[in-house]
């Protein structure tokens, strides 16, 4: 499993643009990871999936509420990452409203999760393998801090915890 100190694996995730931007089409967008985090600090938390109960009422809507705090801690930019699809990401983004907020990012195959080691399986429930709810504070593709939920607990992945580390 990543742990504080690591260098984030080298991973494509994909982002459902709404609108046409520079170098960006509408549609599905691939999102280089150690690009996208070079030089930055990210707030990342991960989910098992989008339009979860707990997922829609407390974690996103946490962190979207959070998203000028975090910008004040020095964060540039907030990632909710999730083993779906991009434009199930998309749908979830404009449910929401994500915008300028917090970057929905689809892992669609769980290779993401599957080279942190922060893996849910869940293929007994026909869902197959998930990510773990986690947040991480991500320096320059490297993981400064880490918090890991256990099964069925919502404790230390909300926008609160990470935005005390965020400010530490």
């Amino acid at each position: 499993m990543i742990k504080v100190g690591d260098t984030l694996p080298s991973a494509t995730l994909m982002e459902y643009m709404d609108v046409e931007g520079e170098g960006c089409s509408i549609g599905p967008n691939p999102v280089d990871v150690g690009k996208a985090t070079a030089g930055k600090t990210i707030a990342l938390f991960a989910l098992p999936g989008a339009f979860t109960p707990t997922c829609s009422a407390k974690h996103v809507p946490g962190y979207v509420e959070q998203a000028a705090a975090f910008q004040a801690a020095g964060v540039d930019e907030i990632w909710c990452v999730s083993v779906n699809d991009a434009f199930v990401m998309g749908a979830w983004a404009r449910e929401q409203k994500t915008a300028g907020k917090v970057r929905m990012l689809a892992d669609g195959s769980a290779a993401f999760a599957q080279a942190t080691g922060l893996t849910l399986d869940l293929t007994s429930k026909g869902m197959g393998l998930r990510s773990n709810r986690y947040s991480m504070l991500v320096k320059d593709g490297k993981v400064s801090a880490l918090n890991v939920e256990g099964p069925g607990k919502f404790e230390v992945s909300d926008a609160e915890t990470l935005l005390a580390q965020a400010k530490a």
